[in-house]
């Protein structure tokens, strides 16, 4: 068994550049950006320096508001190196949900871009901070945001990502990225090695927000340790090496790209082939151009992938592995892409981002059908279980409860959120909320969450039962299982059916199979097509939003109880 690292993400890079000096590191295939180990080892000893002759303190939280960028990725070492806190925005973000974050967070110093589809950082930065109009970097203060000092701004060179309004933003204020590599020259490395004393692997190096489908999001402190050995041991599973080539496409702010996609790479001396943010072709080209041996997405984006017609333009040969997570995983589609896109030992991470976030994992050695079926055994040093929500105590094989984890890898807690803490880890147990089985083999399957569960007239219905199911339709691309109120029996089932391309589709179809191959009770009440589902910036479908629609297209508001 692997030992687990007692290394700060600084030193773990280090110590890669050591070693591994001219393996790529970090690689655009759409840009000019290709650094080796040892080159980016360097930049982000300039940058760090930058950050501190701005007054970045141990401790202090520097939030990057961007897609997948690559200042991105030199803001998180940077900000390692120097004891900082990066805490990370949802690219989504709009005013209010920047304002929340950025005073929930105690933000002290932002870097953005312009902005990312139709939002407008720098836009909404100039809104929250009308004082900077007219002044110089560090000649302003703000009412609104009193913990902000330093507003850096990045300037995005695919500026097909931002698609919103260019016009009345103003840049007083901010300071340019390129700054920091001057304004670190000034900072000397036995100051820098100074500050890299005052903390240790146990220290909060990175910050998450939950992406609050229920109630306000919540900042997640995770440490070196618990990220740095997340990713080392998800990356054993995948049998990474210096010679694997990942393709990371989904948004770093996530845990999904953060620590399955970077720290697996970053602690197997990997190469990281980053996509700035999801486009099928552009995604196809970078796997195919740079003979990626993995690739890591959620399910849409496999589908999306597979169905593109491009497809068979591209080359997926050197494709090996990956991980295919973020949202349960039809088996239908990892069959397909196993098949298709020659990603033989893709593997399935389950997790959470208060768990760092990977607690189960398949590995590569895992026959087809327990990796298509199952998110694997628990990875090592983490303890699992699953337990019967009402009593507590852990449930027999094969019957569900709510999952939980325990290890290394559990947050430090929510910033500034003690009671929510408190209610999510019990005597270091972290509470999932997600709905889980476990073999005599110890290999788990996630049913639903505990709040999507339906339950109709005293029935339990899991939805992934019903959405696994509906994926062996043929003329089904995407489904998603949704409860929705009923007077009568508490809940109904309702399903959101995307038809796959050129194929029509009726109710009738959809009951007749229904009837033919499940339990009556299990039948969706209502049956609705459409061409896509609200998602976070990071692909989990949001059900929660798939109810509010449906309640009212379905006109079901007087059925709520």
């Amino acid at each position: 068994m692997t030992d687990l690292l007692n290394l700060t993400l600084g030193q773990l890079l280090e110590e890669k550049a050591r070693l591994f000096p001219d393996t790529d590191c970090v690689v655009y295939n759409d840009r000019n950006f290709r650094t080796t180990y040892k080159e980016f080892n360097a930049m982000t000893d300039a940058v760090g320096k930058g950050l501190m002759k701005l007054g970045v303190q141990k401790g202090d939280h520097v939030t990057i508001w961007a897609t997948n960028v690559p200042e991105w990725m030199l803001s998180m070492f940077s900000c390692a190196k120097i004891g900082a806190v990066l805490v990370t925005m949802n690219t989504n973000y709009k005013t209010f949900e920047a304002e929340y974050l950025l005073k929930q967070s105690d933000t002290h110093t932002l870097v953005l871009i312009d902005g990312f589809k139709d939002a407008s950082y720098t836009g909404i930065i100039n809104e929250l901070v009308p004082e900077m109009k007219g002044k110089k970097p560090g000649e302003w203060s703000s009412d609104r945001l009193p913990q902000l000092k330093n507003v850096i701004h990045v300037q995005n060179l695919n500026a097909k990502a931002f698609t919103g309004d260019k016009s009345n933003v103003c840049m007083d204020g901010m300071l340019d990225w390129n700054t920091l590599y001057a304004l670190g020259k000034e900072v000397t490395d036995e100051e820098l090695r100074a500050r890299q004393a005052e903390f240790n692997e146990h220290d909060v190096v990175n910050m998450q927000y939950t992406s609050g489908t229920t109630g306000f999001p919540k900042g997640v402190m995770l440490t070196h340790y618990n990220i740095v050995n997340d990713g080392l041991l998800m990356g054993d599973c995948m049998k990474f090496t210096e010679k694997d080539r990942l393709c990371i496409t989904v948004p770093l702010f996530h845990c999904f790209g953060c620590v399955l996609g970077v720290m697996t790479c970053m602690t197997h001396a990997t190469t990281m082939v980053m996509v700035e943010y999801f486009s099928p072709s552009t995604v196809m080209k970078a796997i195919s151009d740079e003979k990626c041996t993995a690739f890591h997405g959620v399910p849409t984006m496999f589908i999306t992938i597979l169905a593109h017609a491009d497809f068979e333009k591209y080359d997926f040969s050197h494709l090996r592995t990956g991980i295919m997570a973020g949202s349960p995983c039809p088996i239908a589609v990892m069959q397909e892409a196993v098949d298709r896109m020659n990603v033989r030992e893709i593997t399935s991470v389950y997790g959470l981002t208060e768990a760092s976030p990977g607690c189960t994992q398949t590995r590569v050695t895992d026959s087809l059908e327990l990796r298509v079926s199952t998110v694997g055994q628990a990875l090592p040093y983490i303890d699992c279980k699953v337990v019967d929500p009402e009593t507590g105590l852990e449930c027999p094989p094969n019957v569900p409860g709510e999952f939980m984890a325990k290890g290394f890898n559990i947050m430090k807690g929510y910033y500034n959120m003690p009671e929510a803490t408190a209610a999510a880890i019990e005597d270091g147990w972290l509470h999932s909320g997600d709905i889980a089985t476990k073999d005599e083999n110890g290999y788990y399957r996630i049913t639903g969450r505990i709040k999507d569960m339906i339950i109709r007239g005293g029935e339990n219905i899991y939805p992934k039962e019903l959405e696994e199911f509906l994926y062996t339709y043929p003329k089904v691309s995407d489904v998603q299982i949704i409860g929705v109120p009923s007077k009568q029996y508490g809940e109904e089932v309702l399903a959101y059916i995307i038809p796959k391309k050129g194929e029509e589709i009726t109710e009738e179809e959809i009951r007749d199979y229904f009837r033919a191959n499940m339990s009556r009770h299990k039948m969706p009440r209502y049956i609705r097509f459409t061409d896509s589902f609200a998602m976070t910036a990071s692909g989990k479908i949001q059900k929660y939003k798939l109810r509010e629609q449906a309640v009212e297209e379905l006109g079901l508001q007087n059925e709520v109880n």
